[in-house]
């Protein structure tokens, strides 16, 4: 499975509609379990970033996929990037 660490920003309609955030993120977790992922950790912030999500699938394509109908939804823009555990770096590190 990849790891995927998305940060997140509300769009205008996405604070309009902040009541039912929780709602939509429970969605997106069972969209990720759909997909054959599974859903690591969902949190939300202040300051910069309205929150994020560490959700892990089988690749790429699946990944883009959630974040793009994510985006169509119209209430979150996303900022995603791949993260590795300690043993994953390791073993990126060895030449």
């Amino acid at each position: 499975m990849l790891r995927y660490h998305s940060l997140i920003n509300f769009t205008d309609a996405g604070a309009k509609n902040i009541q039912d955030s929780i709602d939509r993120a429970t969605r997106f977790g069972k969209s990720v379990e759909g997909a054959g992922g599974k859903l690591v950790a969902q949190y939300w912030s202040m300051g910069q970033y309205d929150g994020c999500v560490i959700f892990e699938v089988p690749d790429d394509k699946t990944a883009s996929r959630l974040l793009v109908q994510l985006a169509k939804d119209g209430f979150v823009r996303t900022q995603t990037m791949q993260v590795f555990d300690n043993a994953e770096a390791a073993e990126l590190l060895k030449g």
